[in-house]
């Protein structure tokens, strides 16, 4: 059986990854090939292209890439069609894999896209696109199977990988010696992990710490830094803001530091649904250039009161989100402090967060790797 993959971002590689390692286990002459990153790659696969040259965001900031973006695609759809896989697996990236799932169904290779795009956020005509370019949708989050289900659109729900694979029971004590964070409270503050969220956000960050630290001596901070070339200006932020000396930064291992921590601090993202797997009482913040802002506005794209997954997936929500310009240094510190002061509201959330873990916890890899081989043949 050969299987043609693309994965954007490493999100979509550690998926792709654990793709491939549970179709392997049930064919093990399975091969892979397309458009990857180094874990699928060190899974086996055939790389064509690396999956960074999909790593565009925003609304306007990608228009400049749209040409090669294209060639790529169109190579892709070239290469495909003269050598058909039995299955082609699109993984997340859904302005790119969209389109190519589109022209490859066309010439008859059966198409499976992985993680539904986001349709019940904004963009939801996006359905119809779906409609025409998957044979099938792996849906990550419980309740969009139900959208697709109504659309007549066949839709597996799958689970959320990290819910089966992020650890549990982690000793929090033990984390923070290793990291000699001390024995006050610690809070684990993520900026981002592109350049354009560590310049916005990464300021105001420094500055809740700040102000946290002004009214607590034994307050510590712990920061992933997610690439390298983004740890100067990290540095300098916190240099500017006057606490570079609370903070313990650690090169990229984010699930340690939110492992840490009383309360984490981040940009809106994956990240949000880690912490929250993790149990860890959570605030929230999103800022895109004003122009994208704008847009968003101004067209009423965004669907959703809440932007965090968690809250999406709870009855109640239980991550405090400030977006744009309601992301200030007070509002985000005042955040902080009152769940770093209310331990029993900590413990109310981390036992809601646990039980969010197990609703998710299907074994996402093994389900996708069965609804992909059952489509395939």
């Amino acid at each position: 059986m050969k299987i043609g993959l693309v994965a954007g971002e490493a999100s979509g590689d550690l998926l792709g990854a654990g793709l491939i390692h549970a179709i392997r286990a049930r064919i093990p002459d399975a091969t892979f090939e397309g458009v990857a990153g180094p874990a699928m790659v060190a899974a086996d696969c055939e790389r064509w292209h690396d999956a960074e040259a999909l790593a565009v965001f925003g609304l306007v900031e990608p228009l400049k890439e749209i040409p090669r973006l294209l060639r790529l695609r169109r190579s892709l759809a070239e290469r495909w069609i003269a050598s058909p896989p039995d299955v082609f697996v699109g993984i997340d990236a859904p302005d790119f894999n969209l389109g190519l799932e589109k022209a490859l169904r066309k010439s008859g290779i059966p198409t499976v896209h992985y993680v539904s795009p986001s349709i019940w956020v904004w963009r939801a005509g996006r359905i119809e696109t779906v409609r025409k370019a998957a044979d099938r949708v792996l849906c990550i989050l419980p309740f969009e199977k139900a959208i697709y289900d109504e659309k007549g659109i066949d839709a597996v729900f799958v689970g959320h990988p990290k819910a089966s694979t992020l650890p549990t029971d982690i000793d929090a004590d033990s984390v923070r010696e290793l990291l000699d964070l001390g024995d006050g409270p610690v809070v684990a503050v993520l900026p981002g992990s592109r350049g354009s969220e560590v310049s916005r956000l990464g300021p105001i960050f420094a500055r809740v710490a700040a102000m946290l630290a002004s009214n607590r001596d034994d307050i510590r901070f712990v920061t992933p830094v997610a690439t390298p070339k983004l740890r100067p200006m990290i540095v300098e932020q916190l240099a500017s803001a006057g606490v570079a000396d609370r903070f313990r930064l650690i090169d990229g291992d984010s699930i340690e530091a939110m492992s840490a921590a009383d309360v984490v601090l981040l940009a809106s993202g994956t990240a949000a649904l880690e912490s929250a797997l993790l149990g860890k009482p959570t605030i929230a913040a999103y800022q895109v250039a004003k122009l994208t802002a704008g847009i968003l506005r101004v067209f009423r794209l965004l669907k959703n009161e809440y932007f965090t997954i968690p809250n999406l997936l709870t009855e109640t929500p239980l991550i405090p989100e400030f977006m744009q310009e309601d992301a200030t240094p007070k509002a985000l510190a005042q955040a902080v402090h009152d769940l770093l002061e209310d331990p029993a509201r900590r413990e109310e959330i981390r036992k809601r967060f646990a039980t969010l873990r197990m609703e998710l916890a299907l074994g996402a890899d093994d389900c996708a790797a069965d609804a992909v081989i059952e489509l395939a043949t």
